[in-house]
Formats: structure tokens, C-alpha cells, sequence
């Protein structure tokens, strides 16, 4: 084994109070690294049961009625349960746990930080925050940042958060690359246009290019083509039905909306699609982060659509896997996908060559070694 198994179990406990208890960063990317690595791991998150699975504890939550509940009753009870695992390292997923990161902390225990957005940044583009009060929330946001998350450890899961973040003297950055085990090449082979189907994956809105990919159809069906579009992903109600609007008035009937799937669920619908998009909108985070579709798709072996963002284009056209547009127009969308529909040859090669640079460079068992690194020195340190 390339891992080298911990001689004593030591007991980690990791708390999120708003992913599902198998998301994929977590479950199946940090928590299966740290068993297989020998620790003893917990995972306390929203679920039906208690159960273990895989070699992870799941210690469950009740599911809150509303965010409000989450936010108080959730947390509270996620901290409860956080101190009866007394557990030699706590490993925080969510903001709304900063104030129990820092309780844990103040009682003497080891707690880490992971840091999946630029919290101030997203703010500013949250819709279900009233406009007029982003910016206020925004400030308050980093005040509470750092008054919590003094002398916490970070992992942030970008590399572009560190330059908003230089207080923070102790982290480490885990980018959320794909384990190569859990998303299997597909060979496409020539794609015929009658079979051809776009594949999306990740939550849906308006900021990350839903409305403008149906506009995309329209035109591809103007053009005489009938692509499917396969959408999986978390969506509120009113942007579903939105979406179900705009696909009647532009008579799209090739349209298939899953809403949220589990990886093992989701991941298979992509795996049979010709092409993956990534059409983020040029806001806040999105604009200098990486989306982790891009590299799900490429390690699927499908080429990628995505924004012509400086940070995207320095892996998309730096490996030849995919096709950057302006993520605003449907008419440049439109006329990717119909190049791709016009080169099968060259979609297959776009593919294969996303697939060999993920193998090579963008997957997990790089970040897995820098997770597990950063683990020991924290723990070797709480034991001085």
C-alpha cells in the first residue's frame, strides 16, 4: 500500500450540517482517504440512520423543517454529538459551524477548517439574500471569519483563496480533483448526430449557464438538430419551473431535468453523453475557481464546453480537451456544440485527451498525500 496504516486508530470526527452524508468531497474523497490511511472516522451529517458504511460511522441528524433550523437547532445538536466522539481531530464543513469550530477549539480540541467557497465573495451573487443587503452581509461575513477561525487551521479547496485570505497562516489547499476509480472512461467512439446528447452536472441555475444552454437548443433545433440535454443537479422549485417554461415555449421535448441524484446516480447519466458543459457566468467565485465538472467530465473521457475564463482555457486549451465560448451567448454555445456534432473524430480525440491529463495530473491521489501530510504534522503538533 502506497498509504502507511496508523499503528494506533485514531479517532477523527467530520461534521456538516448542510451536505448529504455521502457528497463527494466529503464522504468519498476525505473520509475514505483517512480509513484507508487507518484512522477511525466519524461522520456526523443529515441522514435517516446511523450506520456504517465503508468504514466511515455515520452518526445521523435529524433533517431541519428550514434553513432557520438548520442554522440553530442542526448546528447545536451536530456540536452535542461532536463532543461525545471526543475525538482527537474535528474536521468542520460548513460555515454556519464556524461558531462551534471555535467552541471546539476553546475547549481544547484540534479542529480543521475546510473551506469549499469564498464565502464574502459568494454572498454577493446569493439569490435568496435580499440585493440591497449583500454587500453589508458580505463585510459582516468576513468579520465573523475572522473572529472564528483565529488559529483554525484552513484547507481551502481552491487555490485562489489564500490572496483574499492572507491572515490565515496554517493551511494547506485540496483541490477537489476526481478519484479515477469512481468515474469510468467511456469510449464513444463516432458519435452519430441523432444520438447526440449534452450532459450537465452540478446545481442548477441561472448563474451557471441553464437558461442560456436551452437557448443554445433553440437554435441547434433551428438548425435541424435534436440534441438531448441531460441536466443533473439540486435546483429550487421556481428556477425548475422556469426551466420547464422555457423548454415548452421553445418546444424542447429532448430535455430531461433529474434534479439531485447521488455521484453513483449522477455520474453514470454523464458517462453516456457526448459532451459535458461548464458555462458558469463571469461572477464572484466562478470566475477564478475551478468547477469540479470540468475535470469529472475529462476523466469521463468527454470533451468539455465551458467559459472562456483565463483559468479555465489554462487547462482546457493547454490539453486540447474541450472548446471555451463565451458562456453569455447562445449563438457561440451553439456553434461549439454543432462542431462537435460535425467532427465526431475530433469530439472522440478532445475526450481521450482530457481523460490522459487527468490521469496524469488533475486526481485525487495527489491531493489525498497533501491531506493526509497535513493531518499528521497537525496532530504531531496537538500532541507537543
Amino acid at each position: 500500500e502506497t498509504v502507511k496504516k496508523q499503528s494506533i486508530m485514531i479517532k477523527i470526527c467530520i461534521i456538516s450540517s448542510v451536505h448529504p452524508p455521502f457528497d463527494v468531497r466529503i464522504f468519498h474523497k476525505e473520509a475514505e482517504t483517512l480509513v484507508k490511511a487507518g484512522y477511525e472516522v466519524l461522520l456526523i451529517a443529515q441522514h435517516d440512520k446511523a450506520e456504517l458504511v465503508d468504514g466511515v460511522r455515520i452518526i445521523n441528524l435529524k433533517t431541519p423543517g428550514n434553513r432557520m433550523a438548520r442554522m440553530t437547532k442542526t448546528v447545536w445538536s451536530a456540536f452535542r454529538k461532536a463532543l461525545k466522539t471526543n475525538a482527537a481531530l474535528y474536521h468542520i464543513h460548513d460555515p454556519e459551524l464556524m461558531p462551534i469550530g471555535f467552541l471546539l477549539k476553546f475547549l481544547g480540541k484540534e479542529v480543521i477548517y475546510d473551506m469549499h467557497e469564498n464565502l464574502p465573495k459568494q454572498i454577493r451573487n446569493k439569490e435568496w439574500i435580499n440585493p440591497k443587503l449583500r454587500y453589508l452581509v458580505s463585510k459582516i461575513v468576513c468579520f465573523a471569519e475572522r473572529a472564528f477561525l483565529h488559529n483554525i487551521p484552513i484547507i481551502f479547496a481552491e487555490i485562489s483563496y489564500h490572496k483574499d485570505y492572507l491572515w490565515v497562516k496554517n493551511y494547506e489547499t485540496i483541490l477537489n480533483l476526481p478519484v479515477l476509480s469512481h468515474l469510468a472512461y467511456v469510449d464513444n467512439g463516432a458519435i452519430e448526430k441523432n444520438k447526440f446528447a449534452i450532459g450537465y452536472i452540478g446545481a442548477v441555475s441561472n448563474a451557471r449557464g441553464s437558461m442560456e444552454t436551452l437557448e443554445a437548443l433553440k437554435i441547434l433545433s433551428m438548425r435541424g438538430f435534436l440534441p438531448s440535454f441531460e441536466c443533473v443537479g439540486p435546483m429550487t422549485a421556481s428556477h425548475e419551473e422556469e426551466l420547464l417554461n422555457k423548454c415548452r415555449e421553445y418546444q424542447l421535448t429532448n430535455v430531461k431535468l433529474y434534479g439531485y441524484l447521488p455521484a453513483d446516480k449522477g455520474w453514470p447519466v454523464i458517462q453516456r453523453c457526448s459532451v459535458g458543459l461548464a458555462l458558469l457566468h463571469p461572477i464572484s467565485n466562478y470566475y477564478e475557481s475551478y468547477p469540479t465538472k470540468i475535470f469529472e467530465y475529462m476523466a469521463m473521457g468527454i470533451p468539455v464546453i465551458a467559459s472562456n475564463f483565463p483559468l479555465y482555457r489554462s487547462i482546457i486549451e493547454a490539453h486540447n480537451c474541450g472548446i471555451c465560448v463565451d458562456p453569455l451567448d447562445p449563438h457561440a454555445i451553439a456553434d461549439a456544440l454543432c462542431r462537435l456534432m460535425d467532427n465526431p473524430s475530433e469530439a472522440k480525440a478532445l475526450g481521450a485527451n482530457g481523460r490522459a491529463a487527468v490521469e496524469e495530473i488533475y486526481n485525487w491521489d495527489v491531493e489525498s498525500a497533501k491531506l493526509l501530510d497535513f493531518y499528521t504534522k497537525l496532530l504531531a503538533q496537538s500532541s507537543n
